[in-house]
């Protein structure tokens, strides 16, 4: 992942900062509590593509 891109990128729902989850692929926000996929390294800023973060994930990120 671009880090210059990483640090322009927003979540398209709160407009707060994402986290990068390598293992994963998928940018991270804490306050939408969705996680947002990586696909050939472009990533996927939909809403409707995101996942919702579990319990677990979201108390990480604390």
């Amino acid at each position: 992942m671009n880090k210059k891109l990483l640090e322009i990128l927003v979540c398209p729902v709160t407009k707060g900062p994402l986290i990068y989850d390598k293992d994963k692929q998928e940018l991270l926000c804490k306050s939408s509590q969705l996680a947002y996929p990586i696909r050939d390294d472009i990533p996927v800023m939909l809403e409707d593509e995101a996942r919702h973060l579990s319990l677990e994930e979201i108390e990480r990120l604390k």
